[in-house]
């Protein structure tokens, strides 16, 4: 710890006590050193405390708030919930699909994002729907807007500035005997103000805050966001508790005035024509006819030949810490990939009502006097002013290898982690950890089974498994290509792979699940009327589609061609039907609302390859079902190396599967790992486990 942030923990601790917000437990009363004093003021009325109103603590918040838990939101400014800190956007490829199955589970992000949107486009829109991603450039201040008036006004949900400095912990679980790996269980947490809220449950999400540093040049200061200071002693109340926590950078670029930008010379970015929103619960996007275009530029070599200059002159960049591989700063860039002549920066506009313009691409931590003469060199840039300058963020992290699959600490039972604290960067990682850890923090304490999302459910189960099984030694990005089941996990049917789960765990709402019930109906339907269709190869070609003349009667989704355009492809079939009245070739196809015919063409398209993918999951689910142990003596293992012993020892994973997907486990290991495990853990204990995670294999089950 720096000693200026020692000096400032100190004097915290010798700030006068502020009056309490709710009444007082006066039999937690204890001696204060050197005289009788009032013990802290003691807070009992929430279960569930979630730190930090970013992405990840509003979707937290929420989240925990469904369950019927009562839940309390502490963040250091109300006025900053919802707030965007760095680029003025959500989504993107992967991301966008995050997003969706957030939504899919009654978050508020992708509502919010339709709300607040002036920008909208599918990424990949040419490639297959696999790989789309939905992204949306919003207005800082509708955005903001929006968020709060959700977050203040939500069921079982209160809002409280303060600051949590540290935690209360029970540590009476320790002479339990199923707990033998854990090292205690929350109990509350300590305000600066010395004041105690009790509950018991804690969903952490600082984000950058976390001993948050900013860093322009040479110069660094404490702070998780420009003008705000950061959370400094949960990190030693986090290491007290044993956790092993590392540093992570990223940054943002500057802010420049957008009547000094001479747009002629710029590319132009329109929007899609038709957006496609983020939530199910939406037909169209709230600002659909009035969105703004964003524009496209580039670096030059002299660009480069500033930026690499000022390398000696940026602390950010010569720190030995990891910055995000795939969002690098311009630096990065540069030194990355020097025999390249240029790179491209869009221009996002930040809202109807500003001026001010992110230069997506420029991220830098330069010392802030030579930042505006290197933009200059930008073309359109070239009188530019920057209202703001760009900077590097340090902040701590927690090895997630430490969490379960539900995001709750291993090491501290009620304790749970989301967003950037778990080594992750963007703001749909932390919304879709927040969802996870605020539903499972109150699935916990209401007594229930945990809501677990897989790699086969979804691209939330594929980051939160990458996390805890690999760690994160640089900052995690969410892309399509992380997950090996794309034809079946894309973002059009994130209902239809998470909804019903959601409302299984008591988290959706009745609006959400009526909505998703029509939609799942109006699918079924439309696809058995489809199916209904049998013509043959000279009809087929006579309303427009490429058939084979073999004498082979089709239905439409099986003839060659067809669903290539949803509008061309439904238009022929209307076509047909009229040409058949008497017969009903194609009976009521004109009631199929638009995004369902959409979703049925995605569906047919990959139709053909999904027996495969069905298959490959039938070998991932086998593994899943396999539990092992967490308590396992891997010492007592044989046949393991000691790096894959070490490894073990470390991840602690909790099935066979998550076992196989750690970094340097060998066929052979995982051998010896099932072995041990089908020798070791008696049939009882798996009849305990099962009555909390359903139906598993048991190790003496498996050949």
């Amino acid at each position: 710890m720096h000693s200026g942030n020692a000096a400032r923990i100190v004097a915290r601790q010798r700030r006068p006590m502020r009056l309490p917000m709710c009444p007082l437990n006066t039999s937690t009363a204890r001696l204060a050193p050197r005289k009788l004093a009032q013990a802290p003021p003691v807070c009992s009325i929430h279960t569930i405390c979630v730190i930090g109103g970013g992405h990840a603590g509003c979707e937290a918040a929420t989240g925990a708030a469904r369950t019927g838990a009562r839940t309390l939101l502490l963040t250091q400014k109300k006025d900053t919930i919802g707030e965007l800190s760095c680029n003025p956007s959500v989504g993107g490829v992967g991301k966008g699909t995050l997003v969706r199955e957030v939504d899919a589970l009654d978050g508020v992000i992708g509502r919010v994002t339709d709300m607040a949107g002036i920008h909208f486009r599918m990424l990949n829109s040419s490639k297959g729907s696999a790989v789309w991603g939905p992204r949306a450039q919003v207005d800082r201040e509708l955005y903001r807007k929006h968020m709060q008036d959700i977050i203040l006004n939500y069921p079982n949900l209160d809002v409280r500035s303060a600051s949590v400095f540290d935690f209360e912990f029970d540590h009476a679980i320790l002479s339990t005997p199923s707990s033998t790996s854990a090292w205690g269980a929350v109990k509350g947490v300590r305000l600066d103000s010395g004041e105690i809220i009790h509950c018991s449950q804690v969903v952490i999400c600082t984000g950058t805050f976390l001993s948050g540093e900013i860093h322009i040049g040479m110069k660094r200061f404490p702070a998780g966001r420009m003008h705000e200071a950061p959370a400094i002693g949960l990190s030693d109340a986090l290491r007290a508790a044993g956790f092993q926590l590392g540093r992570l950078q990223t940054g943002t670029p500057a802010r420049l005035d957008r009547n000094s930008i001479d747009f002629s010379k710029l590319g132009r970015q329109e929007g899609d024509q038709v957006p496609h929103p983020f939530s199910f619960l939406h037909r169209k996007v709230e600002h659909a006819d009035e969105q703004v275009v964003c524009f496209k530029t580039h670096t030059t070599p002299e660009t480069h030949n500033l930026v690499g200059n000022s390398i000696p002159l940026s602390i950010h960049i010569q720190e030995t810490k990891k910055g995000p591989r795939y969002c690098p700063s311009l630096e990065a860039k540069v030194t990355r990939f020097g025999h390249k002549a240029n790179h491209t920066v869009w221009l996002e506009p930040e809202g109807y009502n500003s001026d001010l313009v992110y230069p997506n691409g420029l991220s830098c931590s330069m010392p802030e006097e030579l930042q505006e003469p290197m933009m200059r060199t930008v073309p359109g840039l070239e009188s530019v002013r920057m209202v703001r300058p760009a900077y590097g963020v340090e902040y701590d992290y927690v090895d997630p290898r430490e969490l379960k699959p539900s995001l709750e600490a291993k090491r501290i039972k009620g304790l749970f982690l989301a967003g950037q604290i778990n080594g992750t960067t963007g703001y749909e990682e932390a919304a879709a950890q927040g969802c996870i850890a605020g539903i499972n923090a109150g699935l916990a304490a209401r007594g229930r089974r945990p809501l677990i999302i897989t790699r086969a459910d979804g691209y939330i189960g594929v980051m939160i498994d990458d996390l805890i099984t690999k760690g994160a030694e640089e900052p995690y990005r969410m892309f399509t290509s992380r997950s090996e089941y794309r034809m079946t996990v894309r973002c059009d049917n994130a209902d239809l792979r998470l909804t019903e789960k959601g409302y299984e765990a008591g988290v959706v709402s009745h609006e959400r699940w009526e909505a998703f019930l029509r939609d799942r109906s109006e699918i079924q339907n439309g696809i058995e009327v489809l199916q209904s269709v049998v013509l043959s190869p000279t009809v087929w070609e006579k309303f427009g589609f490429n058939v084979t003349k073999d004498g082979i009667s089709r239905r439409c989704e099986t003839s060659p061609g067809f669903y290539h355009s949803s509008d061309n492809d439904f238009q022929r079939l209307r076509a047909t039907e009229e040409a058949f009245p008497k017969s009903g070739a194609v009976p009521g196809i004109d009631w199929l609302e638009p995004h369902i015919k959409a979703r049925i063409v995605i569906d047919a398209t990959y139709a053909p390859h999904i027996p495969r993918q069905l298959a490959d999951l039938q070998v991932f689910h086998a593994d899943e079902s396999l539990l092992l142990d967490p308590d396992m003596d891997y010492s007592q293992v044989s046949g393991l190396s000691e790096e894959v012993r070490e490894r073990l020892q470390r991840v602690r994973p909790v099935t066979l599967g998550a076992a196989k997907r750690m970094e340097g486990m060998t066929p052979a290991s995982a051998v010896n790992l099932l072995k041990h495990a089908r020798r070791t853990w008696g049939a009882s204990q798996r009849a305990v486990q099962s009555s909390h995670e359903g139906d598993v294999i048991r190790p003496s089950a498996v050949a």
